[in-house]
């Protein structure tokens, strides 16, 4: 069965464009990714779970923010054999005042010695065009259907 993950696509609209907030995974090994690395933020979600508590628990965790709602529904997105379930809404942030939970890792690779990095490493508003250059590829399908229903 393949793994699940949820999230939330925040959005808004600027000069007559809309512009999505994306997230940078943190740690070493995306350290110097760019073009292709960037996602919504979003996470993994047990069987049973539900799959919007799940989003909003990881746009949180993530970005540290409460979304709020209306949510827009968002047709699942397969990323690397894994099934996205995601959520668009409205609304506004300072990305540079996000703040991520962390996670451990062994590094440098067997050093023994385990350091924390953010989950995310920063945010930032992009314009749907270089949203979809800069977004991991299994997800511009969510952008693609966001400009469909709100653009």
């Amino acid at each position: 069965m393949p793994k699940r993950s949820a999230g939330l696509l925040m959005y808004r609209r600027r000069e007559g464009h809309v512009e999505v907030l994306l997230v940078h995974p943190g740690g070493p090994f995306w350290m110097k990714k760019d073009a292709g690395a960037w996602s919504i933020p979003k996470g993994e979600y047990d069987e049973g779970e539900d799959a919007f508590a799940a989003a909003t628990r990881e746009f949180q965790e993530e970005t540290g923010l409460v979304a709020q709602g209306p949510f827009l529904p968002l047709a699942q997105a397969r990323q690397s054999g894994k099934i996205i379930q995601a959520w668009a809404f409205e609304g506004d942030c300072q990305p540079e005042s996000l703040r991520s939970s962390t996670f451990a890792l062994e590094w440098p690779p067997r050093s023994g010695r385990r350091q924390e990095f953010p989950e995310v490493d920063r945010a930032e508003w992009f314009g749907l065009e270089e949203a979809r250059r800069k977004i991991i590829p299994g997800q511009v399908a969510l952008l693609d259907e966001l400009a469909a229903k709100v653009v």
